[in-house]
């Protein structure tokens, strides 16, 4: 599968790339390009824009954009659940407070913005760990109860 985005990637354009190659299809392609070029990149490249105004894959009815992939494909994993609520919680500038570890994981996601600037393959190459270990925690924490 190929999937297509804005350049420039924080929270919700790394974490859905994690999402889809952990859960979905391990070999997925991201595109990242000007937000101006992704509906004409999709329709050249058959790619499934994500996070986009419009998109299935966006922001819709309250929902970010790693909250509606798990909708779309039915991934009903209660650690993916609560890795949700904290990826909502950084994107989603006011709902930041929604779970104490959205701050952190906003200024996680800064900093590798700052660091990698539009370089998101790269920036998404090194931020899948951080989400591989966000998830491992989150399994704890919803196996602890």
């Amino acid at each position: 599968m190929r999937f297509v985005t804005r350049r420039n990637a924080a929270v919700d354009r790394i974490a859905c790339p994690w999402l889809i190659r952990r859960f979905i299809d391990p070999d997925a392609e991201f595109l990242y390009v000007e937000p101006q070029d992704v509906a004409r990149v999709a329709m050249e490249t058959s790619a499934v824009p994500f996070d986009v105004d419009g998109a299935e894959l966006g922001h819709v009815d309250g929902r970010c954009s790693f909250e509606s992939i798990l909708l779309k494909y039915g991934l009903d994993d209660p650690a993916l659940a609560r890795l949700a609520e904290i990826v909502h919680g950084a994107d989603v500038q006011a709902d930041v407070d929604l779970t104490p570890e959205a701050a952190g994981l906003k200024a996680i996601a800064m900093g590798f913005r700052k660091m990698f600037g539009d370089r998101d393959l790269d920036k998404l190459a090194a931020e899948m760990p951080i989400y591989d270990a966000l998830y491992a925690w989150c399994r704890l924490e919803t196996m602890n109860g």
